[in-house]
């Protein structure tokens, strides 16, 4: 009598352990990039031309008025 076994408990038993530790090890090193990543985007500094802006404003009202 032949004893059968799914295709999920031949998979586990013959799972490569070394190989596991890489794949977590890569896993984590990409979630740490993508946290790193948006970190170093929410950290970073923008100016807003608001100089720029104010006198835009400043200048079409003024051409407006002529």
């Amino acid at each position: 009598m032949q004893n059968f076994e799914s295709t999920y408990a031949l998979l586990v038993r013959s799972e490569e352990k070394k190989r596991n530790v890489l794949e977590i090890l890569v896993y984590v090193l990409f979630i740490l990039s993508a946290m790193l990543s948006i970190w170093q985007f929410a950290l970073q500094t923008f100016q807003f031309p608001i100089d720029k802006v104010a006198n835009a404003t400043v200048c079409a009202t003024e051409s407006q008025r002529s």
